[in-house]
């Protein structure tokens, strides 16, 4: 079975998708082509549940997206932490060093961001919701004002 591509407009920008079934393993803001699949691709108009939790977030249930099963490869560390994100409700936002403890390891600070910075599924595994140590944003892949949007559309400011 191919993989499933789709493109969905949203408030910022045009979120591309990629999935293997109903199982999501990419979202991003730049091109489908970013994706370097390994297998056959097949262009949907949308993905059947995934596209519809996604536009439902935008719509404002902001917990639809938690619904949505991910699978992406990475190292252990990174593992613990893209399932760490995953437990951060919508409106909350956590520290780098909330996320490596809450990961497994206190001194992973650096891992953490670098697990932030090396997530293929953004929005979903909210990466977007981990900030600095004292409230400022810290980076985001695809810019600040994204990050703060989606943080406002969330409730957090």
């Amino acid at each position: 079975m191919p993989l499933l591509t789709s493109s969905l407009k949203t408030p910022i920008g045009v979120l591309n998708l990629l999935a293997d079934d109903q199982i999501l393993i990419g979202v991003n803001l730049t091109t489908i082509s970013a994706f370097r699949a390994t297998q056959e691709v097949k262009s949907v108009k949308a993905i059947p549940t995934i596209s519809d939790l996604i536009n439902d977030y935008f719509d404002g249930d902001l917990t639809a997206i938690n619904a949505i099963k991910v699978r992406q490869s990475g190292a252990s560390f990174s593992q613990a932490a893209w399932k760490a994100m995953r437990k951060i409700s919508a409106g909350k936002a956590i520290s780098y060093a909330d996320l490596a403890q809450r990961a497994g390891s206190t001194a992973a600070v650096r891992a953490a961001g670098a697990a932030c910075a090396n997530n293929a599924i953004m929005l979903v595994v909210p990466c977007h919701r981990i900030i600095k140590t004292g409230g400022a944003l810290g980076n985001y892949a695809y810019g600040a004002n994204k990050k703060k949007w989606l943080l406002s559309h969330e409730g957090f400011f």
